[in-house]
């Protein structure tokens, strides 16, 4: 269908939908969706991912919405489909997100530039430096102090770059203490930009409490941002995890 209007409830795919030439068509998004910067400006926001306005979303009568079984709430999405057409993804892994960009391609008539992105970022995730497996713990939170368990798409990542989570029994995002952390002696911390705003002041809380372990900033999107930012990603993972060996 062409010339369809669009809402996005998923910062990264929001991302995607511009990039695969669909930007005039969204007409609308969350406060999250920050990428592409200055293209996104000029679209409305109808809320954030866990409270969307669905009485804004019903004034736009969009043709189609693009959400995410993670990002946004089942209530939510269960309210827009009396509506509207609403694709919801899945995505806790690489494989996962390949195929989201193929299922919007097809649903959105760009299947050949959708096709080209996915061997892009193919091609810089077949360029994985082979390093020796670290053993890592990523942190996202703080206060309590949270991370990934196994059925996430940043496990996924971890795991395709050689880093073996520590917390990888575990489930979804569990909360951990410092003690508990330090117990499992990961080589590396990983303290991520999002979704909390991990800074350098953290780095020496952190150290202190698990004095065996490397602790470094890093950039959350390089981790759990999908779509196409997979392909800017990829390559400051392949650059990063020769860095870090």
């Amino acid at each position: 269908m062409n010339n369809q209007t669009i809402v996005s409830l998923v910062p990264s795919l929001t991302e995607l939908l511009f990039d695969l030439g669909l930007g005039d068509q969204v007409v609308g998004r969350t406060r999250f969706c920050i990428h592409p910067e200055n293209d996104v400006e000029s679209v409305p926001i109808i809320g954030g991912t866990k409270n969307p306005r669905i009485d804004k979303i019903r004034s736009i009568k969009p043709d189609l919405i693009i959400a995410n079984h993670e990002e946004n709430r089942k209530e939510d999405v269960e309210e827009l489909q009396k509506d509207f057409e609403v694709m919801v993804t899945e995505i806790s892994t690489i494989e996962e997100a390949l195929f989201g960009i193929h299922q919007i391609g097809k649903r959105c008539d760009v299947e050949g530039p959708a096709n080209e992105l996915i061997d892009a970022i193919q091609r810089e995730f077949d360029k994985k430096p082979d390093e020796p497996t670290l053993s890592v713990a990523y942190l996202i939170w703080k206060s309590p102090w949270m991370t990934v368990g196994s059925d996430t798409y940043v496990h996924s990542v971890l795991s395709e770059w050689n880093m073996a989570n520590v917390f990888g029994n575990e489930r979804r995002y569990p909360k951990v203490s410092l003690e508990q952390m330090n117990s499992l002696h990961p080589d590396v911390i990983l303290l991520s930009s999002e979704p909390f705003p991990f800074v350098e002041k953290h780095i020496q809380e952190i150290s202190e409490a698990c004095p065996n372990s490397s602790v470094l900033l890093v950039d959350g999107e390089w981790f759990s941002w999908y779509g196409s930012r997979m392909l800017t990603s990829f390559k400051k993972l392949n650059a990063f995890r020769r860095a870090i060996s």
